[in-house]
């Protein structure tokens, strides 16, 4: 049996600038080709018929991989911390079907 290397630690030094506004999203747009996601992030408002996209984000579907498992594990710590986050489906509540939102 051969011995795998120890992987190599690098740190990166990330750059936060103070300035940076951090935006509000509850409505995502994803769309994909080929070679890359692209994840629109905007706002609707209640009895406003526009949303407005305040981010766009582009990642290739391995980055857009690794970003799906890094949210799968900090929700999981999130529920251990806080307890779970239920679905208005999981109360007995069921939404109407919306062609807009975050939706699966």
């Amino acid at each position: 049996m051969t011995q795998q290397p120890a992987p190599v630690s690098t740190q990166i030094n990330i750059e936060l600038p103070g300035d940076l506004d951090a935006i509000y999203s509850n409505f995502a747009i994803i769309n994909h080709s080929p070679s890359e996601i692209v994840m629109d992030f905007a706002r609707l408002l209640p009895n406003v018929p526009k949303a407005r996209v305040y981010a766009r984000v582009l990642m290739t579907p391995l980055n857009a991989k690794l970003l799906l498992k890094a949210l799968q594990d900090n929700l999981a710590k999130y529920e251990e911390q806080f307890g779970e986050i239920r679905l208005p489906s999981d109360v007995g509540f069921e939404l109407p079907e919306r062609t807009m939102g975050f939706k699966h």
